[in-house]
């Protein structure tokens, strides 16, 4: 790549000694300058050439002198490293100049040895300038895009430090969070598509930000369904705690959002989550030409089965023991040992509660009830009973009712 130069003196000799003094390397094509004889002629010269990469300037020209030309060029914002040159007993003008932004200087009469190292040495100078804007410039658009999948101090780390997360695939420990809005396809077919457009981009974006507020990275969006990580692609000591958390915001969010949707006459549907943790493969996959930052395993398909048992169960958060063994002072309730769809093993799941829900007294009630269809007490269909009587919309107490009524017993509850 040439360097393009431009040298600014009213030495009418100048030109041709400097053309002489640097054939070789115009031959070779590693530089090239251009003359102008004052800052105003620079000035045109600037405007017209905007490949140009340093200026050589003297002080003393007519019209406009070097430093009124170094002035000129910070206004504009041009990014050119300026050699300045002036008579040796002219410091106090070479030193304005320095403090105007010179890189460096040169004193008259101009020894063409010296000019040579003090370019080759601006050059280099600007080398550096030009990877950091080029590093600058990637980072920014690789926050760009990784802010679309990570909370953006994730985003702003992988980008300003892409050697310290790796995104290729590994097996990690995580906790998976899936969302799902209850029949939002049918919902989505009866609706006009700006209508649809509005409801949608907010809650995602309503959505997205709170997984961002508690460090989570989304994996995938399909629709109104958000499938989340947290553990990956940065280690997170704590990342079944934050999933909860999450997903306790998530659900207070959703609520809201249904709520002011049902004013405006759509009856949205409540949102399902689900949260299991565990050993995955996370990685960038798909090849170069696609970006699809995910996860496989079994950890993922259970926090998926998990949040289509809230539809049976009648939660809307549903979380595994594996969550739960994690998370310190959890605040919940048994649902009962699930065997999801596919599986013929057990798997202990809870709803996670606010503080609020958690210290009331049905809480106290409803551990009491459980513990007694946990052991195969018969008194477990009267004391769910009562709960229904006093909480009809508590639906997980109406699902145990019904299984009851229905002759089953114990904890262990088969999901088709």
């Amino acid at each position: 790549m040439t360097a393009l130069i431009l040298v600014v003196d009213d030495e009418p000799d100048l030109e041709a000694l400097i053309t002489q003094k640097f054939r070789r390397q115009i031959r070779e094509g590693s530089v090239g300058f251009l003359f102008a004889r004052d800052g105003v002629e620079a000035m045109a010269v600037l405007d017209g050439n905007p490949g140009i990469d340093m200026v050589v300037a003297d002080i003393n020209m007519p019209r406009m002198d070097g430093l009124s030309l170094l002035a000129k060029l910070q206004e504009a914002d041009h990014h050119l490293s300026t050699i300045i040159v002036s008579a040796y007993g002219d410091m106090a003008n070479i030193r304005t100049a320095m403090n105007r932004g010179a890189f460096d200087f040169l004193t008259k009469p101009i020894d063409f040895s010296d000019l040579e190292v003090t370019i080759a040495k601006t050059l280099r100078h600007l080398e550096v300038l030009r990877e950091a804007r080029r590093r600058q410039s990637l980072a920014e658009r690789e926050r760009a895009s990784l802010s679309r999948y990570f909370s953006p101090n994730l985003a702003e780390r992988i980008a300003g430090d892409v050697d310290g997360v790796d995104l290729v695939g590994r097996r990690r420990e995580i906790s998976s969070l899936f969302t799902d809005i209850a029949g939002f396809t049918s919902l989505a077919e009866a609706i006009e598509p700006g209508v649809l457009g509005d409801l949608l981009n907010g809650y995602v974006v309503g959505m997205t930000d709170i997984v961002f507020a508690h460090e989570g990275t989304v994996a995938k969006i399909v629709g109104d369904a958000l499938h989340v990580l947290f553990g990956a692609p940065s280690e997170q000591t704590e990342h079944a705690a934050h999933a909860v958390a999450c997903a306790l915001d998530l659900d207070a969010f959703a609520q809201s959002f249904r709520e002011r949707w049902l004013k405006e006459g759509l009856a949205v549907g409540v949102t399902r989550i689900g949260v299991h943790s565990g050993p995955a493969i996370v990685g960038n996959f798909g090849g170069g030409r696609f970006f699809d930052y995910t996860a496989y395993g079994d950890t993922i398909n259970t926090a998926a089965r998990l949040e289509a048992a809230n539809k049976q169960l009648g939660t809307r958060i549903c979380v595994s023991q594996e969550v739960v063994k994690q998370v310190t002072g959890f605040l919940g309730r048994p649902v009962g040992d699930l065997v999801l769809r596919g599986r013929t093993g057990a798997l202990r799941a809870f709803e996670p509660l606010l503080p609020v829900h958690f210290e009331h007294t049905s809480t106290a009630e409803y551990y009491e009830a459980f513990a007694k269809l946990e052991s195969g007490d018969a008194g477990a269909l009267g004391a769910f009973a009562v709960q229904v009587g006093k909480r009809p919309d508590d639906q997980l107490v109406g699902f145990h009712l019904k299984r009851l009524l229905n002759g089953a017993s114990g904890s262990k509850i088969v999901l088709d």
